[in-house]
């Protein structure tokens, strides 16, 4: 039973033990992330089906891939701003309804300009998912178990993207026309984005951002309290070193300049950006194009999509699903930023080797066995701590804005890296990307290294929220002392 001793908000965030309303907010958070992933992935079998109706060209193609990913760059620059200046939960509905616009609006699309016009806004509302919800996590989570949450809400990726090879098998089986069966798949998005609205409507807005940012300690208190069904009991008084509300509306509005001008912080937000911009480009570019990486170890075009899909609905159960979830469980433990470096080494090893061993893209066990290696390793490692570092190594007011740069930044890699693989692997044949995308793993271990390790340690701590806190509050003094009278 919780000890019904009421703690400050941060304090009793950070030592509550698990609860039903963690799980609560893993499942809304997370609903967001499977519609995120069935968008982005189920778009790499939606676009073969596009490219024959409509006679396109591999840089169309590639166009239809990696649009949503573009604006999803967008997407979270803006709102991870956003949500530092008016709230999370103000931009965690709106974000939503632009995912279910754009997937209905995707179904219906008469050419291509328009498809591309409808996945724009649709990656809108999916960039702007992942700082919003990676932060409101790790705002809520203890701190024991914040890998293990955060990473829970990471890995409702791994159910949409299932979701979508489920859903493209299941249609292109129906014996329905290709131009219904890719239609009814992009649209079919809309579902889980509608389910979502509804389930973020009913959460508050994050203890920790209403008192530290708003200065409002009773409001948080009576949010915590009641959304944590009694398993929490904090008290209204403010955490030490958190600055009076007028000094934290003005480090609000300074914040970029708390982002770029902390050394610290900048060095953070290089690491956390640039690592996640070079496993975005690998990992984006190999899974989105994966029909077509399969289709050439098979053989080229002589296979049905069906089967393709099966393939890699096969690969991906069997090697990623279980990546995603031993990370969550084994995060905590390992170390979020241990785990980064242990990934990027294995799945660089593996894209290596396929590489440098002759004739493995002509042997179908062998290139699956270590295709699959690579893919374990993206989700037993980076494809989930970039998530989860980002969204605990900065301080409040400024949290969901690095959030967004880090995931806006790695969005730009996955559009480079789908957009291109194409053409790279026509260039270098499957090999050559893949020992190109082993290169990148590389850089990833170095930029690893920029970041601190956040295991089992409170935000607080991690970020220097104290010391961020009273350097802004300085500055803000400073700046109004400096105004004329």
């Amino acid at each position: 039973m919780a000890d019904s001793t009421p703690a400050g908000i941060t304090a009793a965030l950070d030592e509550a033990p698990l609860s039903r309303f963690h799980t609560r907010a893993v499942i809304t958070a997370g609903m967001g992330f499977f519609t995120d992933a069935y968008d982005l992935f189920i778009v790499g079998t939606a676009s073969t089906l596009i490219a024959a109706q409509w006679h396109l060209s591999t840089s169309q193609t590639g166009l239809v891939n990696s649009m949503t990913l573009l604006a999803a760059f967008i997407g979270a620059f803006v709102f991870g701003r956003i949500a530092d200046l008016a709230g999370r939960k103000k931009v965690y509905g709106l974000e939503a309804s632009l995912m279910v616009v754009g997937a209905v609006a995707s179904a219906f699309a008469p050419n291509l300009v328009w498809l591309l016009v409808f996945r724009f806004i649709l990656g809108i509302g999916v960039g702007g998912d992942y700082p919003v919800s990676a932060v409101l996590m790790s705002e809520y989570a203890n701190r024991r178990d914040r890998g293990k949450l955060v990473g829970l809400v990471f890995s409702m990726q791994a159910l949409g993207t299932v979701a979508g090879y489920i859903a493209g098998l299941v249609l292109l089986s129906t014996g329905m026309s290709h131009d219904l069966t890719w239609r009814l798949l992009l649209g079919l998005g809309a579902v889980p984005a509608a389910c979502v609205i509804y389930l973020r409507h009913k959460m508050p807005e994050s203890p920790r951002y209403t008192e530290r940012v708003r200065g409002d300690s009773r409001g948080a208190a009576a949010n915590l309290n009641r959304y944590a069904d009694g398993a929490v009991h904090a008290s209204a008084g403010r955490a030490p070193g958190t600055a009076a509300p007028a000094g934290e509306t003005r480090s609000r509005l300074r914040g970029l300049r708390t982002l770029f001008a902390d050394r610290r912080n900048l060095k953070m937000l290089i690491g956390t950006a640039g690592t996640w911009f070079v496993f975005d480009y690998a990992y984006y570019g190999n899974s989105v194009s994966a029909p077509l990486i399969v289709k050439s170890v098979l053989g080229g075009g002589n296979h049905p999509t069906t089967q393709v899909l099966a393939l890699n609905l096969i690969v991906f159960s069997i090697a990623a699903i279980p990546g995603y979830y031993l990370a969550t469980a084994f995060m905590d433990r390992i170390g979020h930023r241990r785990l980064q470096l242990i990934g990027f080494a294995c799945m660089g090893l593996a894209f290596l080797l396929i590489g440098v061993i002759p004739g493995i893209t002509t042997m179908v066990v062998p290139f699956l066995l270590l295709f699959g290696l690579s893919y374990f390793f993206a989700e037993f490692g980076p494809n989930t701590t970039t998530f989860v570092l980002s969204a605990e190594c900065f301080p409040t007011s400024i949290r969901s804005t690095a959030h967004g740069i880090s995931s806006g930044v790695a969005k730009i890699g996955a559009f480079i890296g789908v957009f291109l693989f194409p053409v790279i692997q026509k260039a270098l044949g499957t090999a050559g990307a893949l020992e190109l995308s082993a290169g990148f793993a590389l850089v990833g271990i170095l930029l690893t290294l920029l970041i601190p390790e956040t295991s089992q340690r409170s935000l607080d701590e991690v970020s220097e929220e104290q010391r961020v806190v009273a350097e802004a509050e300085r500055i803000a003094v400073g700046a109004a002392a400096a105004e004329p009278r």
